[in-house]
């Protein structure tokens, strides 16, 4: 039998939970209210996006998927550009087997919507080196690839990039039936990338933790603001988005699967607007579409 998606499984029990606390008999059912969020149309990219600039270009890729060009030092966050096992809403703006080159790849955790074996599969031969937690190094690992595992709050350098392991925490797994392991916070972390045009702080998959709101204030956001108990949640994404009143709000993790039914793929841009200070600083690219980093301070 095929395994279902993570995401699909943990909203699943929450269903079955839901359900079991209702009082028995119900005379009336009421429809649940959905919204499925589309994100703008794919912009295509090629290999002169991978080519050297006097600055940092971010591409999304849709889903929770960066591309980052700092000076021609290139570096993919998470990125899923095949072989996912729900219906997208999107074309990839680029195919993982026309990436010329990366200096690395950044995996948040591993779930399948960020750890993509099919995607790091085809990417593999082009790229000098894959990053993550400990955890997800051993997976990598296993797929003979040239893998590195670090400790929360560890640091490493890409060419003339910096980069910082961030807390996380997304151990949904260990409250569903079955789980194959015990997750801990180490299994789950962020990214801070300080590059020579700014800094920028991919967040990963977390619920609000109080580090999240401590941080220096980042000039970019790779920022996921979904309302699911699992993520930042609406409340905790407005929260982050206003300790940092002048960072750039690069949207993801929103508009591109088709599962109007699950929180985790559909925050709504609009309702953000109306609850951040200064929203003009929100972005809702298209995947693909071309962002220039500027420092804010």
């Amino acid at each position: 039998m095929k395994s279902i998606s993570p995401l699909l499984a943990v909203s699943i029990l929450m269903l079955m939970i839901a359900c079991s606390t209702q009082k028995q008999p119900v005379a009336t059912v009421e429809t649940p209210k959905t919204y499925q969020a589309r994100a703008p149309k794919t912009q295509n990219f090629d290999a002169k996006a991978f080519q050297s600039s006097q600055k940092t270009i971010i591409r999304w890729l849709g889903n929770a998927g960066f591309f980052i060009n700092a000076r021609g030092t290139t570096i993919m966050v998470d990125p899923l550009l095949k072989g996912f096992d729900m219906p997208l809403l999107i074309t990839m703006p680029i195919e993982a087997k026309d990436v010329p080159r990366l200096d690395a790849v950044l995996i948040t955790h591993s779930d399948n919507d960020h750890f993509s074996i099919p995607t790091l599969s085809d990417l593999a031969a082009n790229t000098r080196a894959f990053h993550s937690v400990h955890y997800v190094d051993s997976l990598m690992k296993l797929q003979n690839w040239n893998s590195f595992g670090y400790d929360i709050g560890e640091t490493f350098n890409v060419g003339q990039v910096r980069v910082t392991l961030t807390p996380a925490d997304h151990a949904y797994q260990n409250h569903f039936p079955g789980a194959t392991r015990f997750f801990k916070l180490e299994d789950f972390c962020g990214f801070w990338i300080e590059t020579p045009d700014g800094t920028i702080w991919a967040t990963g998959d977390s619920r609000l933790m109080d580090d999240h709101l401590q941080m220096e204030a980042p000039d970019a956001i790779f920022f996921d603001f979904s309302d699911s108990q699992w993520h930042f949640g609406l409340d905790g994404a407005v929260k982050i988005a206003n300790a940092y009143p002048n960072a750039a709000l690069l949207l993801c993790h929103w508009g591109s699967v088709s599962a109007p039914e699950m929180k985790e793929f559909n925050g709504d841009p609009e309702v953000l607007k109306k609850r951040v200070v200064n929203p003009k600083r929100i972005h809702v690219l298209a995947p693909g579409e071309p962002f220039t980093l500027k420092k804010k301070r």
